[in-house]
């Protein structure tokens, strides 16, 4: 390996301002350990070579839309500085990186031959990835579609299906000979719920229940990717990045319980059932079970060769009047628990029981997990102590401690993906948000590895 992938990061602070740091468990021989990204939050280079507008880059120009009035215009300016995160990754001793695509570097409008420049960046990218050692596993869609689309409908608009297939088979022709791994879509709940359901994220529309479509939309367009993947490479390996959340009920009331249980059905089992059991859950006064075709849950089920989990919190639901509200539940906060500075609560121990519950819900369906994302975010001191993320080194130890847990329980969880590799554009958060391994300072780009990585990097050298 080159002077360039064994770069020495060394820390800004002393030894005594850190205490005795935690060791992980073992994890199993082969565990595959990573960290992840997404283009939009870090790559910048909004039009380069072509690139067309998503819907992000609209949702952005909307005032009020971010909290800090922020765009991504530069952001970690990873279209031009990928190879700094290439040594970022080596020098943690990463096994993989999951990073995404952006569709409309590829296909300007979503639809038509590929941008020979957007195909020459992320070629360049698997490459730089291969020379370090660094397996690249990346995922087709996290969420930057390209507007063009979205103004025909986007993920409401049956058409898209055929687009994201299109659009994936002159990724992966590309690619396919050197990526073996391949993800489809980043977190379908997400923009089920929040981009057309409720319109905190792009495209920002408010469809409430009348979002439930899209989630359809997004898994028949994963199965039909998969398939364009093993036409092209017979042996690769394909998967979804589900976003779950152990749900817990208010109270023992009979209506917080049956309302913690139809926000189960609607944020985790919409998503994970038709994947693993061919069939949607009854959402009850969301409006039943979806009325599918059966040929398209066929295609559906089982087109997974590992299951893409991203955990981050629990969520406590209570019983509302959707009179009020337009929904049978709403959203509580945990009592007495720490949160990350997003104000999630931090419990670990619902890591592990969201990965045995989905073991003991879906037996041999349930393919081997990969966690494709978990991590936290917090805010940043000043000086070096914007580097000494204590918090953090607790809340890594503490959820994989949990994975671990669950492992002994018998889940088959194969790799574990840090959220995030840098700081980053985080969405409708702007900059405020900072979830990553490594401190980016976002006037200049330098990107310095915080205590976080240090620990994380010690951890995975014993692991070996």
């Amino acid at each position: 390996m080159s002077e360039r992938f064994t770069r020495d990061y060394t820390p800004s602070w002393s030894d005594d301002v850190v205490p005795p740091l935690p060791d992980l468990p073992r994890f199993p021989a082969g565990f595959g350990w990573g960290a992840a990204t997404a283009a939009f939050q870090i790559e910048g280079s909004p039009t380069a070579d072509g690139k067309g507008a998503s819907i992000w880059d609209e949702f952005v120009a909307r005032p009020g839309a971010i909290r800090d009035g922020s765009t991504a215009d530069v952001a970690c300016d990873s279209y031009r500085r990928f190879r700094e995160d290439t040594d970022l990754l080596a020098w943690l001793g990463m096994r993989d990186y999951r990073f995404s695509i952006a569709w409309p570097r590829i296909q300007p409008d979503g639809v038509g031959p590929a941008l020979a420049a957007g195909l020459d960046h992320y070629d360049a990218v698997v490459d730089d990835l291969l020379a370090a050692g660094v397996r690249p596993v990346p995922t087709l869609y996290h969420w930057d579609l390209p507007l063009a689309l979205q103004q025909r409908g986007g993920w409401t608009n049956p058409e898209i299906v055929e687009r994201f297939a299109e659009y994936t088979g002159l990724v992966v022709q590309r690619l396919a000979d050197r990526v073996p791994t391949w993800i489809t879509i980043n977190e379908p709940v997400m923009t089920t719920l929040q981009g057309y359901g409720t319109g905190e994220l792009a495209p920002g529309l408010q469809l409430m229940q009348n979002a439930v479509p899209t989630a359809h939309l997004q898994l028949l367009a994963h199965a039909t990717a998969a398939q364009v993947i093993k036409s092209i490479r017979s042996d690769a390996r394909v998967g979804v990045s589900n976003n779950h959340a152990l749900v817990v009920a208010a109270s023992d009331d009979e209506a917080d319980v049956i309302a913690a249980d139809t926000f189960d059905r609607l944020y985790n089992r919409v998503f994970s059932d038709p994947l693993l059991l061919g069939e949607y859950p009854d959402l009850g006064p969301l409006g039943g079970r979806p009325d599918v075709p059966a040929e398209h849950l066929a295609a559906i089920a089982g087109s997974c060769d590992f299951y893409g989990l991203n955990f981050y919190n629990a969520i406590r639901i209570g019983a509302a009047d959707p009179r009020h509200t337009g929904l049978p539940f709403e959203m509580l906060d945990f009592a007495d628990v720490p949160v990350t500075g997003f104000g999630w609560p931090i419990r670990p121990d619902d890591f592990r029981e969201v990965l045995v519950d989905m073991h003991r819900r879906y037996g041999r369906a349930l393919p081997p997990i990969t966690i494709t994302e978990n991590g936290c975010s917090f805010p940043d001191g000043q000086g070096d102590s914007k580097l000494v993320d204590l918090d953090r080194v607790n809340y890594l130890h503490g959820h994989l401690t949990a994975v671990a847990a669950a492992i002994e329980q018998g889940v088959n969880v194969t790799g574990y993906y840090v959220w995030s590799l840098l700081d980053n554009f985080e969405w409708a958060d702007g900059y405020t948000q900072r979830f990553g391994l490594t401190h980016v300072d976002f006037d200049n780009g330098t990107r310095t590895p915080r205590l976080s990585a240090h620990w994380l990097r010690d951890q995975l050298t014993a692991q070996r």
